[in-house]
This record gives C-alpha cells, sequence and structure tokens, in this order.
C-alpha cells in the first residue's frame, strides 16, 4: 500500500473567489516543492446539492458560478518562472450534477428556455449511472487551474487566458503534471471546478460537477520558461474509456465551431435513433462522454471537426 500523502498546508472550502486578479491576498504560503490540500466547492458555488431541483437551477446565480480556491502564495516564485503543479490525489464527493442551462453551451440557440434540465448523478464505485445501460466511468480533474493574470484588474474565471484559468481540460487526472508562466510574486495559485467526468468540449456547457479534495505540490521551476499552459498526462489518454469501438460523427466546413455544432447536432440524433434518449438527455451524454476532434485542418477551404463516443459505455 502507498504511504499516505503528507501535506501542512491546508485550502477551505470558503477561501475562495470569483475572479483573477493579482491584488486577491494569499490565503496560504508555502515553500517551492511543498503539498497543499484544497477543498473546492462544486461549480455552483454550493447553490446546488444532491437533493436541488430544476426550481433550484433557475434559481442559481451565474454570478456565484465557478469560484476558485486561494490564492496560494509560493515563494520564490518571480514573473518570467513557471510553476509545476504536481497532481497527487483528487477525491469527489458522493454526488455531482450535469445541466442544460439556458444561453449556455455549444448549441445554446437549440435549447431555449424551455429546455433546462438538471440531472442529480450518484457517484459510486469509479462510475455514474446515466441511465439503464449506460454509465459513465469516473476520470475526476480540475476544470479551473491558474496562477494571477500578467494584467491588473479583475478578470472573470469563467474563460481561459494565459494564466491558465478555466480550461476544462479532462486529461488533467491524479498523476498529471502542468506547467503553468508565472506572472506576479508568488504566482498566486487558485484552483477548483471538481469534475468527475468530462467529454472534449463539454459541449451542453457543465460536466459532471461535484465538490473535490485535491492534494497537489506546486514547485518553481526556473530553468523552465513558457507562454502559456503545458502539460504531461498520466498515460495513454482514456484508458478506461477506450475499450470498445467509438462511433463518431463529423461536420465540415471552413468554421470550426460550425463544424464542432453539426457534429454535436448528429451525435444528438444519432443518440435519440439509437439509443431512445430524449433530445436533452442526449446533450448532456455528449458533454459528459464524447469528444470533439479536430480531424482535418489542412484542405481548405473545409476543416472537418469529429464527435467520437465511446460505445463501451452502452453496457448492463
Amino acid at each position: 500500500m502507498a504511504a499516505p500523502i503528507r501535506t501542512i498546508h491546508h485550502v477551505a472550502r470558503d477561501q475562495c473567489h470569483l475572479a483573477w486578479d493579482r491584488s486577491i491576498p494569499p490565503v496560504v504560503t508555502i515553500d517551492s516543492g511543498e503539498v497543499v490540500t484544497i477543498d473546492a466547492v462544486d461549480a455552483s458555488g454550493g447553490q446546488l446539492g444532491p437533493g436541488s431541483t430544476l426550481a433550484d437551477l433557475r434559481a442559481m446565480k451565474l454570478t456565484l458560478c465557478d469560484p476558485v480556491q486561494g490564492p496560494v502564495f509560493v515563494r520564490g516564485a518571480m514573473p518570467g518562472d513557471t510553476l509545476q503543479i504536481d497532481v497527487l490525489e483528487l477525491t469527489t464527493a458522493d454526488w455531482g450534477w450535469t445541466a442544460i442551462i439556458p444561453g449556455f453551451g455549444l448549441l445554446a440557440e437549440d435549447f431555449p428556455e424551455a429546455d433546462a434540465t438538471l440531472k442529480i448523478w450518484r457517484l459510486e464505485g469509479g462510475f455514474a449511472r446515466f441511465a439503464d445501460g449506460i454509465v459513465i466511468p469516473l476520470e475526476p480533474f480540475c476544470g479551473e487551474i491558474g496562477v494571477a493574470p500578467p494584467w491588473e484588474g479583475a478578470t472573470s474565471t469563467i474563460p481561459p487566458g494565459p494564466h491558465g484559468g478555466n480550461i476544462d481540460t479532462r486529461h488533467l487526472t491524479v498523476g498529471s503534471t502542468v506547467y503553468l508562466p508565472v506572472f506576479a510574486p508568488g504566482a498566486l495559485f487558485s484552483m477548483g471546478d471538481g469534475h468527475a467526468a468530462q467529454g472534449d468540449g463539454e459541449v451542453c456547457g457543465t460536466a459532471i460537477e461535484t465538490p473535490m479534495r485535491i492534494t497537489v505540490r506546486l514547485t518553481v521551476r526556473k530553468d523552465l520558461a513558457i507562454p502559456e499552459l503545458q502539460f504531461r498526462t498520466a498515460g495513454p489518454l482514456a484508458s478506461r474509456t477506450n475499450t470498445a469501438p467509438y462511433y463518431a460523427t463529423t461536420g465540415h466546413g471552413p468554421d470550426l465551431m460550425a463544424s464542432s455544432r453539426t457534429a454535436i447536432r448528429a451525435m444528438i440524433v444519432h443518440l435519440q435513433r439509437t439509443y431512445g434518449l430524449s433530445r436533452t438527455d442526449a446533450y448532456m451524454l455528449c458533454s459528459v462522454a464524447a469528444d470533439l476532434k479536430i480531424n482535418e485542418i489542412v484542405d481548405a477551404p473545409n476543416w472537418i471537426v469529429g464527435a467520437y463516443l465511446p460505445t463501451s459505455i452502452f453496457a448492463p
């Protein structure tokens, strides 16, 4: 049995903020190479819970969503350095949520207010059951990983930037290493937005959102300079879900966003036709399990985007 990871630094659930801003004072100070444990609230900022209903989703204040925990001041980190983040442990809660929020997501124009949907998941045994015969393997990661930005003033936690932020990159699981450029003394690192599972693209705007206990090691790298986020995965991509063929739909055209929408719309129709899912359920399943990939980007004037769905999730 592996020895427990020793940590003496802790960031609590209530030590969070809703903007990237170098003026936010740090909640903890650590030395380079030390380990910190972070108890992160879910993406709703605690507005949703395991007993929430659609009424709670409709009442949710989006201005309170996507908080991050921190900042953590790392001694010795200076502008021009790189902060190395080793992801050591990620533990989800026993519940999560996925939602279609009107006005949000890749197909927002296709899903107006009437299509608002909230799904509460039970997370147990490394899996989440979507419906009878559809089971999603859990691959926990955090959507928000970042440092103070290179400019003064507050920046929303919603879009990513050179400082990282809401990167929603599902391959940053336990064992991965993240590299971020440092723009402010101490780096002022923050992290949050726990996801139990997600497809590449997070197309409906939400993954399986969940509170998360995070343990990371933060190391200042003065021998490395990078322009923005880089990372090393823990191993082969999607190893747990890549156990059977994938079914893919595609979209083509001169606009990658439009082609992505075409591919996802086709996948929704495929899921409705083949598995009897409702339109809203199919959209949410795409968000937590389907991967958007650029298949071709050299044959002008049209590019091809594919939506890949692992058929191994369709199991008794």
